[in-house]
């Protein structure tokens, strides 16, 4: 029984559909586990989230940043954006169980020597630290102050991670290193207003898995986010995020030997 690590769906279950059934004529008994950003943006979020949860204990994913957007709004901490496709989850008749589940996520996993995350590590943490981080912001979020949480998640500071962060800041930290970064400099201090870009040369600033020193070093990192990097497999690094609602692909890798699974993807959303 194989597992299989996904890319970002953003809400388009037809190409989580084709794939899964490319994989499960070779590999029936396929298990599923998603980088986040399972909806928003693409035209069937409700439709994604559904099929997730109904392969129960053959599926599981981390947070991303569309999914923590998804309950921001559906507390009335965040109003939707003019793009946002998740209007019917929240209206839908088993939505509360599906945002329950969706709370109930990790924001980090570590499987065979594979560190999953939606964005990215910062350099300072290990593999050990970035597990541990995830599950401050785990405990809260399944807790009664989830809703506090979710008011105070947004925002770009402290944008340099400290041990002695405390309160809301530390999570807040953990949370965009976790779910939002792309670029940060080698000290770890994460910058936010190059979204997409890739291939730009910022003085101080480099694409987090480059940075030297990295800790996380020692796993193979696994990572969404990204689209405009698109697939990525490194050594000890794997981006999956292949621009599926942008009219690239959705991509997964067979965890035991990297082998890799496509289909291709309609654009559904246009690029500004």
């Amino acid at each position: 029984m194989s597992l299989y690590i996904v890319g970002d769906l953003q809400g388009c279950a037809s190409q989580l559909q084709a794939l899964m059934h490319k994989i499960d004529a070779l590999d029936p008994d396929a298990r599923w586990f998603f980088v986040g950003d399972l909806v928003n943006r693409g035209p069937r979020s409700l439709d994604t989230l559904r099929l997730i949860r109904q392969l129960g204990n053959r599926a599981d994913c981390v947070l991303g940043n569309h999914d923590l957007h998804l309950l921001a709004v559906a507390n009335g901490v965040r109003k939707a954006g003019r793009s946002d496709t998740i209007d019917e989850i929240l209206k839908a008749p088993d939505g509360d169980d599906l945002l329950d589940w969706l709370r109930h996520r990790p924001l980090a996993r570590l499987i065979d020597g594979h560190l999953i995350v939606h964005a990215g590590v910062l350099p300072q943490w290990s593999a050990a630290q970035t597990l541990a981080l995830a599950g401050e912001v785990e405990t809260v979020l399944r807790s009664p102050g989830a809703l506090d949480f979710l008011r105070n998640m947004y925002g770009n500071t402290p944008g340099l991670w400290d041990d002695t962060l405390e309160g809301n800041g530390r999570l807040r930290c953990i949370v965009n290193a976790l779910t939002r970064m792309r670029y940060c400099t080698p000290d770890g201090r994460m910058e936010f207003n190059m979204k997409e870009s890739a291939g730009i040369d910022v003085e101080g600033y480099l694409p987090w898995f480059d940075l030297p020193q990295r800790q996380s070093a020692d796993v193979t990192v696994v990572f969404g986010h990204w689209s405009a990097l698109g697939l990525i497999r490194r050594e000890n690094l794997i981006g999956l995020d292949s621009g599926c609602v942008w009219g690239g692909k959705l991509s997964a890798v067979r965890l035991s030997d990297h082998a890799l699974f496509q289909v291709d993807c309609p654009q559904y959303q246009q690029p500004g």
